[in-house]
């Protein structure tokens, strides 16, 4: 066939299709997809409010294959890591996962992602964005191969409540057993697939990874044992929302990576992120120490917190201020949305010191589209704890059977 009349050409079809692209499209009644990382992804399939209840209270699924993947292996595998994130690898075991983070030089985060202990000397790194080069450049002078295998492996996240009940229901006997960041190979109808006890949304819940080929026979597999408990596929809209209740940060919207910002001030460190406890001082060098060591010495001008908000409607992108008069500026709010299982009104929000202290009250400008018609309002906000949403269930093991 002449290239230019095949459809599938790389100019016709600029997006990739997931191995579950034909089961999700099947599925969505309103036709909204976004791209992630080079593949089209489903945005909404129903509604969002019926996806996000089918998150806390029954079993959804979410096409996870985009994701970004790399394997890294060899002699150096560990000591390559351990030197490139904050967190110390040296005490991850084999079937463990850890959420890492890392950055440059200067201590500002490059990404983060979950980091899979594979083998002794093999590793899975699952980022939101690319990131090889920065991977390569790092590991100059470690006996390491890094190679990207996101097409390699098809991915599903299953999350909610009765996960758990379904995962047995289809076949995988033992999964419960399964700690958190903790995985473990199994088969569903004869099909290999490795279960992680990870996921996006602060609820129990799990991820499954796959053969491409075995794809489309997984997802049946799973909707037909799920079906009596509500099973639901969903898009990113549902997901947001039970990311933000459970105080998970979302790069290029919480924060921009390092080597995408370009203007001076908009990096950000894992303190001030508030993600100080994936640092660990004490287990030797790695890139970005020593700003890092200074700026806790120094102590930080501003933290990513979280905030209730008076009244109902989100605060997205919101600036703060000291007082309802808004003559004094101290920080923007990054995520917000209005909770309907805490039924609060939350967000997540950069703030300067010494206005994020837990229990700080600031004043959020509002801006609400009635009809067309805009209207400004200075709302109340308290600096709280994150998370927002932590039910008992997500850490439970085993499960309790729902």
């Amino acid at each position: 066939m002449n290239e230019s009349n095949n459809p599938t050409s790389h100019f016709r079809q600029p997006l990739l299709l997931t191995p579950f692209h034909d089961r999700a499209r099947a599925l969505s009644q309103v036709d909204s997809f976004v791209p992630w990382a080079g593949y089209t992804t489903v945005d909404v399939f129903t509604t969002m409010e019926q996806e996000y209840f089918a998150i806390r209270n029954a079993t959804t699924l979410y096409d996870l294959t985009p994701m970004v993947k790399y394997r890294i292996a060899g002699p150096d595998a560990n000591r390559f890591l351990n030197r490139l994130v904050t967190r110390d690898l040296r005490k991850l075991k084999v079937s463990r996962v850890s959420y890492c983070v890392w950055c440059n030089d200067a201590g500002n985060i490059i990404d983060d992602g979950t980091v899979f202990r594979l083998a002794e000397n093999e590793y899975r790194l699952c980022t939101a964005e690319r990131q090889l080069d920065w991977l390569l450049d790092s590991a100059i002078g470690f006996d390491v191969q890094i190679s990207e295998v996101t097409a390699e492996i098809a991915a599903l996240a299953m999350q909610g409540p009765t996960s758990c009940a379904v995962l047995k229901q289809v076949g995988l006997a033992g999964v419960e057993r399964l700690k958190p960041f903790e995985f473990g190979n199994f088969e569903v109808a004869g099909l290999p697939i490795m279960v992680s006890r990870t996921g996006f949304t602060g609820d129990l819940g799990y991820e499954l990874w796959v053969d491409p080929q075995q794809a489309n026979a997984l997802w049946d597999a799973l909707m037909s044992a799920g079906r009596s408990r509500g099973i639901r596929a969903i898009g990113s809209r549902a997901l947001n929302i039970a990311r933000i209740e459970a105080g998970f940060l979302l790069p290029n919207v919480d924060f921009m990576s390092a080597e995408g910002s370009i203007r001076i001030g908009t990096g950000r460190s894992p303190l001030e992120l508030g993600l100080g406890w994936l640092v660990d001082f004490g287990k030797g060098h790695f890139t970005g120490r020593r700003a890092l060591l200074e700026q806790q010495r120094r102590g930080l001008r501003r933290q990513l917190v979280g905030l209730d908000i008076a009244g109902s409607k989100p605060a997205l992108n919101a600036l703060l201020y000291t007082d309802r008069t808004g003559r004094k500026e101290v920080g923007s709010i990054s995520s917000a949305v209005w909770s309907p299982t805490c039924k609060r009104n939350i967000a997540l929000a950069m703030v300067e010191a010494p206005h994020f202290e837990v229990g700080a009250m600031v004043w959020a400008e509002v801006y609400l589209n009635r009809e067309l018609v805009w209207e400004r309002r200075m709302c109340r906000a308290q600096v709280v704890e994150k998370p927002f949403f932590a039910p008992e269930r997500r850490r439970l093991t085993p499960p309790a059977d729902f």
